[in-house]
């Protein structure tokens, strides 16, 4: 599991609050791009903060770190949620869907109005004020309802793969009294502590229970404070997470109401709170389920920890290579913009070069359905400029057979016909990971010939048989024109389109922007001659004089045959 949360509270990673939503589209698109190329395979997208919603929820208002009004809805109207669904997948990563259950209000002090549908406005009798923050009170049976109705509803509407909430429980701040009435009405023969504690329990089981029984391949996850109790294991010194936010992991994992558990451990080797200690500990507590511990690469960001905090550029590799060892079979990164934005001391490029520099599946969850797909048919292969493509058709499940997720690509260089069982039980001969049922490799190394086998990925991470294609030549696909697009995007876009075209020889080609009137708006090329292969302009739109919305065609012109695609620009 290469997982790594995306958050929206306060506009850490995204979105830019109150921009278009074409501009908030590409921006989502260059992040998960660049996550995917440092090789993710999972991302944990926060899609409710402060009892907000950034998808049109029946029940809660607009995010106002979307529009930058609570209960403003975006215009034109959009779906992040399902759009991150449908970009995550198109690049071979899991979306598992990040909210916070009981956080109402994050700061009383310094906040922004409330919409007429927020929890705080439509049931103040739930609400659980302590020092500074607003809570929904977990003692009372009817707010835990709300929050399994709530989510159930998401997980009904929403082709997610998880469903994943961190630990803000009771809070770290501190309670006292403040829920004494709460517990004189629900607390019953329990005491206070063991009430608090059970309010949570309850809630993990039964928001658990409803979604498994919805979708039982949905990978349900919780992500607690990395201290369990204060001395355990022994040496390690903090605050008790089972104590202090009620959330007591340990018990989550002896009922097996959880598949996996990623406990905060933002921590470096050495010192009180042990990164290696920690993680060890947890590990032998898993009773069976998946440990992803959460690391702080945060921590590697000078411009967003102090100095005296500061890990050193080798702290989080060297994580993820102790995890390794240690077969805890992944973690979880907090957080992006520390991938797609900042340069965290090189750890991008860490992963991407070397540790994440293949692909990877998720782990399968033996508890879930076991069952492989069935294997891809019909694979064939056509040359394209540069490389190869593939192209596959997917069988009807029959009978006990899962549906594929995704689908892997695999390929060596060998000159005579090999035993794709270890091949496909290596990660390095792993080449993608995707959605869709073709896939165009463009190796630059090596010499061929190239084989390939393509493999169907179910929800749980197991592969069919592979389906193997060897291949020595391969036929070109049939064209009247020897240039085209390639790709064309954001599209819609708001102020920069990037081109990609092709050209199969030397050649002078123009690239015009025209509108529906057929009036030139820009010429991109000069006429001049181009080599072959792969060519990529950018295009910085001018000013819209107020215009809102406008139609273009991207005309690639050569030898008196041309190509067009019709862009949208808002």
């Amino acid at each position: 599991m290469r997982g790594i949360w995306v958050a929206t509270v306060v506009n850490l990673d995204w979105p830019v609050r109150g921009a278009s939503p074409g501009s908030q589209q590409a921006a989502l698109v260059s992040m998960f791009d660049k996550l995917q190329k440092a090789g993710f395979n999972a991302v944990f997208f926060q899609i409710r903060s402060e009892s907000d919603a950034m998808y049109p929820s029946p029940t809660e208002p607009w995010s106002y770190y979307l529009t930058g009004a609570q209960g403003l809805a975006p215009n034109p109207s959009w779906d992040p949620l399902a759009f991150a669904i449908e970009e995550a997948h198109k690049r071979g990563m899991e979306l598992h869907a990040w909210i916070n259950p009981y956080r109402v209000i994050r700061s009383i002090s310094a906040t922004y109005p409330k919409a007429f549908n927020h929890l705080s406005v439509q049931r103040p009798s739930w609400m659980l004020p302590i020092k500074n923050i607003l809570l929904l009170n977990p003692g009372i049976p009817e707010a835990r309802r709300y929050l399994v109705d709530l989510l159930t509803d998401v997980v009904k509407r929403y082709d997610l793969d998880g469903l994943h909430y961190d630990d803000y429980f009771y809070p770290y701040e501190g309670i006292t009294n403040e829920d004494q009435d709460t517990y004189v009405l629900y607390g019953g023969n329990l005491s206070l502590n063991a009430w608090r504690e059970d309010n949570i329990n309850r809630f993990v089981k039964e928001l658990g229970t409803a979604v498994l029984e919805i979708k039982p391949w949905i990978k349900y996850g919780i992500s607690p404070f990395g201290i369990w109790r204060n001395g355990v294991p022994s040496g390690i010194v903090g605050l008790s997470g089972a104590d202090v936010t009620y959330g007591n992991a340990v018990r989550w994992l002896q009922e097996k109401w959880i598949d996996y558990l990623s406990p905060q451990l933002y921590w470096p080797f050495g010192g009180n709170q042990d990164f290696a200690r920690l993680s060890l500990w947890w590990k032998s507590q898993m009773n069976g389920r998946h440990l992803y511990p959460g690391l702080a690469i945060y921590r590697a960001e000078p411009s967003m920890t102090s100095a005296a905090s500061l890990f050193t550029p080798s702290e989080i590799p060297r994580q993820i290579r102790f995890l390794r060892q240690n077969e805890i079979p992944g973690a979880l990164h907090f957080r992006a913009a520390n991938i797609a934005t900042t340069t965290t001391q090189g750890l991008g490029d860490s992963l991407r070069n070397d540790l994440y520099r293949r692909p990877a599946l998720t782990p399968v969850m033996p508890w879930k359905d076991p069952n492989a797909p069935a294997a891809p048919q019909q694979l064939e292969a056509i040359a394209v400029p540069g490389g190869t493509k593939l192209r596959w058709n997917q069988p009807a499940p029959v009978g006990s057979q899962a549906s594929p997720r995704f689908f892997g690509i695999y390929r060596i260089q060998s000159a005579a016909a090999p035993d794709w069982g270890p091949i496909v039980n290596s990660s390095e001969n792993l080449i993608a990971v995707t959605s869709s049922m073709e896939y165009t490799d463009l190796p630059g190394i090596g010499t061929p010939p190239y084989r390939y086998a393509v493999t169907a990925i179910s929800r749980n991470g197991v592969e069919s048989t592979p389906t193997a294609l060897q291949i020595h030549t391969a036929a070109r696909e049939p064209s009247a024109l020897p240039f085209g697009f390639s790709n064309i995007f954001p599209n819609p876009f708001e102020t920069e389109l990037i081109i990609q075209f092709y050209l199969e020889r030397t050649m002078s080609v123009n690239i015009r922007m025209i509108d529906l009137q057929g009036r030139e708006i820009a010429r991109l090329t000069n006429g001049t001659p181009m080599p072959s292969g792969p060519h990529e302009i950018r295009w910085i739109r001018p000013a819209t004089n107020g215009k809102k919305r406008q139609v273009f065609l991207c005309v690639l012109e050569g030898e008196g045959k041309r190509v067009t695609k019709k862009i949208i620009g808002f």
